[in-house]
């Protein structure tokens, strides 16, 4: 074992502990000192799920680049065998991404949408590692799997789309799929960019669902285009899910919908609930109009969430099937590297945007 991987779980651990020594008497000092109001509260409380959250995931996170044996998975996972590790942690990375993002937001709420533009941005990635691990999972095992896909029965659309045809099995059905939560990966962090430019000019209404403002148009847009990706997913899952199956897909499957898919359809309920009236003012917070409701709420839940989601990819993202300590070791620096070079998803986003 290389010597980093000795040392590391441990420097993590004190470095953890001395950051809760400092960070808790601070908050707590904080709120005393500021005779905070329910609000402060609700931030308070919103940390210590974000402090119990973020070191489960960054536990799971190096545990990937310790157990750095399978690449080619592990990639995308953090990113499969050295790619399967490092695409899992990038997937790992969604829940302290998350997590930070919704409590800062919920701290400095008149600065929430340029929170949220990291976390929106990275959810698209998210999913198109995901995507990436399961195919590179079929394609290690078996290295002729257009040519095994190609003979099967070809997957019959479901609802809303059960009018279209079905997809030609092989090749086809694979670039399909891919191209499906590839469109995803474009189109959300555009219309967050646009979202941003939107804000700053006066003209995005979060929360208001009034056609003068762009916060309609784009969250349609982020519907459409989400509702498509998901589908893609579930096709794409319907088709392998035999030879998935020694790789337990629905646990992860489960864990990747809820942070993404849960949080963004959760943002739109509330905001439709605060744009309606049903979500009144909430005297106890301060909060007196639906942009102020809607925001709060929604980062407030993202907190709470994220200590079960970190909780649920411990589990289901495990490292235990990528521990063999007759693998190769890959450096420290290596493994980090491996998992922020994002040329894969560039080459991929390029090859997209062309066959468009």
């Amino acid at each position: 074992m290389l010597v980093w991987r000795k040392w590391i779980k441990p420097a993590f651990i004190v470095t953890y502990i001395i950051a809760l020594c400092i960070g808790l008497p601070f908050c707590i000092v904080f709120l005393k000192n500021t005779s905070a109001n329910s609000m402060e509260f609700a931030w308070f409380f919103g940390a210590l799920f974000v402090v119990g959250a973020v070191p489960i995931s960054l536990w799971t996170i190096l545990e990937h680049l310790i157990s750095y044996t399978k690449p080619y998975l592990q990639l995308h996972i953090i990113r499969y065998d050295s790619y399967v590790s490092l695409t899992i942690s990038r997937i790992l990375w969604m829940v302290p991404i998350y997590a930070v993002n919704a409590w800062f937001a919920l701290r400095f709420p008149k600065y929430a949408i340029y929170f949220d533009t990291l976390r929106e941005c990275y959810e698209a990635y998210a999913i198109y590692n995901f995507l990436t691990f399961l195919l590179n999972y079929l394609r290690r095992k078996d290295p002729e799997l257009v040519e095994h896909l190609a003979l099967k029965p070809q997957v019959r659309h479901i609802p809303p789309f059960c009018c279209f045809r079905p997809w030609p099995m092989g090749s086809y059905f694979i670039e399909r799929c891919r191209h499906g939560v590839l469109q995803y990966t474009v189109i959300r962090p555009v219309t967050t960019i646009i979202a941003l430019i939107c804000e700053v000019c006066k003209v995005y209404g979060e929360t208001n669902f009034s056609p003068k403002y762009a916060y309609l148009y784009l969250t349609v847009i982020n519907n459409v285009s989400q509702v498509w990706a998901l589908y893609c997913l579930v096709l794409f899952y319907q088709c392998t899910r035999t030879e998935l199956k020694e790789m337990n897909p629905i646990s992860k499957f489960i864990c990747v919908k809820f942070v993404v898919f849960m949080s963004f359809w959760q943002s739109v309920l509330i905001s439709i609930l605060a744009a309606s009236g049903i979500i009144g003012r909430v005297e106890a917070w301060k909060l007196y109009d639906e942009r102020s409701i809607g925001i709060a709420l929604q980062n407030f839940a993202i907190c709470i969430e994220m200590f079960i989601a970190a909780v649920g990819h411990h589990f289901a993202f495990t490292a235990a099937p990528y521990q063999d300590a007759s693998a190769p070791r890959t450096p420290c620096c290596y493994s980090w590297w491996s998992m922020l070079d994002v040329s894969d998803v560039k080459r991929d986003v390029v090859q997209h945007v062309r066959h468009v």
